[in-house]
């Protein structure tokens, strides 16, 4: 593709911004198949890729297996590869994670892009069949590419360190409430000590006469003075304790579970805010390259 993308050049898209911002454009393509590649940019690397999967989808189609067809929905979020019925999405390729993309110079219809996987970081090289519409496609991702970086510079990026200090004070709070609920425990301990010492030393425990141990009938005397935690229930057994204060639940000053950035479960919380910044600046360094052609902005800001 020869069309270098420059941030000084003025760029002729071939959509809306707000229609990859707000929403996405879809195509419709069939999909030959991903294979791991070695790198992640390269039109041999591509190349190799597109020869290998062509291969395989001949074969299978020789089986009588047909070539499956998708939805491809391209925004500043990502590229999705969706089934086309029942909108199911088998692919979700994030745009900082795409490398690589171009279209078959020979081959119309063919165009491909190198993704890095979020699970196992290696690059997938994705391989398509567009009916004749590969360069509009490539063309498509680079402009969603141009408005992620975009975006990413004017919120998430800016907002790196703003993110750290609301996670620092936030793990502050949650110190505060765990030192708070233990000084309420003890604050309850001495108050229940207290209670037992004046109840053991008041003029009515030690004027009480000496009763005998038990009457004419060898029963236990009844005793109106008989402290109420001694006096069993009708069963035989000791009324339940009473509860402790440590078993309530802990709530910060908003009446809200505290939020803990460093102890969190994986589907209450998204991931680690740092790294997940920290990823997309690499991503974004990178660069996405269209046939060759280096396609980035100018480099990140120094504060991000």
């Amino acid at each position: 593709m020869n069309r270098a993308f420059s941030r000084k050049k003025d760029k002729t898209w071939m959509h809306t911004p707000e229609a990859l911002s707000k929403h996405y454009i879809p195509y419709n393509a069939k999909f030959l198949g991903s294979t791991e590649v070695e790198q992640p940019k390269g039109t041999e690397v591509v190349r190799d890729a597109v020869r290998k999967l062509k291969f395989a989808r001949h074969i299978k189609k020789s089986e009588g297996q047909k070539t499956p067809k998708v939805e491809l929905q391209i925004s500043i979020y990502g590229v999705k590869i969706l089934e086309p019925k029942t909108k199911e999405v088998q692919h979700n390729c994030q745009l900082h994670r795409i490398s690589f993309c171009a279209d078959d110079k020979t081959d119309k219809r063919i165009f491909t892009f190198i993704c890095k996987d979020s699970e196992s970081n290696k690059h997938l090289c994705y391989v398509f069949d567009s009916e004749k519409c590969a360069e509009e496609i490539t063309l498509t991702i680079g402009q969603a590419f141009d408005l992620a970086y975009r975006k990413f510079l004017e919120s998430g990026g800016k907002d790196v360190e703003t993110r750290k200090q609301i996670a620092g004070l936030q793990k502050r709070i949650q110190e505060l409430e765990t030192e708070n609920t233990e000084l309420r425990n003890k604050v309850q301990d001495l108050e229940n000590q207290l209670r037992i010492t004046q109840i053991s030393t008041s003029p009515a425990a030690s004027m009480a006469p000496k009763l005998p141990s038990t009457d004419i009938f060898d029963m236990v005397p009844f005793s109106p003075i008989t402290p109420q935690s001694s006096t069993p229930t009708r069963n035989g057994t000791q009324p339940p304790p009473v509860p402790s204060r440590s078993t309530e639940i802990k709530r910060d000053l908003f009446g809200a579970e505290p939020f803990d950035p460093f102890n969190c479960g994986a589907g209450d919380f998204p991931p680690d805010i740092q790294s997940k910044l920290d990823e997309m600046q690499e991503g974004f360094k990178m660069g996405l390259t269209l046939e060759g052609t280096v396609f980035c902005l100018d480099p990140l800001d120094s504060r991000c």
